[in-house]
């Protein structure tokens, strides 16, 4: 079973390219650290034909809408927050 990716190595919606980590929250939303893309990519329950870039995805850098090979994600549903391991903006 195929819930992102799986269109071959690129950066459109419905590709990735070095995913590193997946996080799964009680809505059985998936959120995927997208290493080589520079972005966090989340696919909703019932929705696996495009992904949706939530953070990132502007290129590598350190600007605020930019991130340099994330690694690992995950969703703090009490905080309302997408926490982000982005290992090259150490």
């Amino acid at each position: 079973l195929t819930v992102a990716g799986g269109h071959g190595r690129s950066d459109a919606t419905n590709q990735l390219n070095g995913p590193r980590d997946l996080f799964v929250d009680d809505d059985q939303t998936v959120v995927i650290a997208d290493h080589e893309n520079h972005r966090v990519m989340q696919w909703k329950n019932g929705d696996t034909t495009n992904g949706q870039v939530v953070a990132g995805g502007k290129g590598a850098g350190n600007g605020l809408n930019q991130l340099n090979g994330p690694t690992d994600v995950l969703i703090d549903k009490e905080m309302d927050s997408l926490i982000i391991c982005d290992a090259e903006n150490e």
